[in-house]
């Protein structure tokens, strides 16, 4: 899609972080927004913010989890825009512990949001968008943690693995279409995702706080552990730069989006464990004779 202006895009996860991000980006490319959120004090702050460039931003608090608000933010679109062309499935929350930690609280809230969030996406905006035949773009937000496993983090390792094989599905499917597909795979940027448990529903929440304990090492203490979060956030990528990043894979049909490239390493490394159990089976099989 090279020329967006004045195109619609929808963002979930949109008051803050990546999501505002994108809203900044997509804007100043004259295209109209519609920022989704679960905090309506964060959708108040963008209201102000973009009112005061006066560029074409609308809010609507909306929980991703819910079908028929994800159905009903849909309808105050169309009815405001009259079409939607980019959908950003951005909303996104984590724990961490080991997995025999974890309860299914912890289950059923991050692949709730991660997951399910992005299945309410795709399924409420997939046939709105074919249906005008302008074309338009999904952009699913994934993590690294979508290509590679990290120890601490395999509920929401688990969510974001879903994300950028449902994304790699999607694009072959929408192709003809006319609809394209990006799936967004950041390394650490500065946003709020180490505090995503202030969203977290209080009847999926177990008897420990694991929202808290991303990125937790084995005897931690508290301080080590807010010394070490606020290590990574000084260092974290800013936000601005990928919503820049989403912009042009947009225009571009780009369908990975790498923001960290020095993580090229551990990829190449399960890579080469995949292959090397490639050339293993194939051995065993040609011993058989099978």
């Amino acid at each position: 899609m090279k020329d967006l202006v004045g195109k619609v895009a929808f963002i979930t996860g949109g008051a803050s972080g990546l999501g505002l991000a994108m809203a900044r980006s997509f804007s100043a490319a004259g295209m109209k927004v519609v920022v989704a959120d679960i905090e309506q004090n964060a959708l108040d702050a963008v209201a102000a913010e973009f009112a005061a460039g006066n560029a074409d931003v609308l809010t609507l608090k909306v929980d991703v989890t819910d079908r028929d608000a994800m159905e009903q933010a849909a309808d105050v679109c169309e009815e405001t825009h009259g079409k939607i062309h980019v959908v950003c499935n951005n909303a996104g929350v984590a724990v961490g512990g080991a997995i025999d930690e974890m309860s299914y609280e912890d289950w059923d809230w991050v692949m709730g949001v991660n997951l399910n969030g992005v299945i309410n996406g795709v399924q409420t905006f997939t046939h709105r968008i074919a249906a005008h035949g302008e074309g338009g773009h999904f952009v699913n937000t994934a993590s690294m943690a979508g290509h590679v496993a990290i120890a601490g983090l395999s509920v929401y390792n688990t969510s974001k693995f879903a994300v950028v094989g449902m994304s790699e599905a999607m694009r072959l499917d929408l192709a003809a279409k006319g609809i394209g597909v990006s799936v967004l795979c950041p390394g650490v940027v500065n946003t709020n995702i180490f505090d995503s448990g202030r969203n977290r529903p209080e009847e999926l929440t177990g008897e420990r706080d694991t929202a808290s304990m991303l990125m937790s090492n084995p005897g931690d203490s508290a301080e080590e552990h807010t010394a070490r979060i606020a290590e990574l956030v000084a260092s974290a990528l800013d936000p601005n730069v990928v919503g820049d990043m989403v912009l042009h894979a947009i225009q571009n049909d780009e369908f990975y989006i790498f923001t960290h490239p020095h993580v090229r390493q551990a990829m190449d490394e399960r890579s080469a464990q995949m292959n090397d159990s490639l050339t293993r089976w194939a051995a065993y099989r040609e011993e058989l004779g099978v």
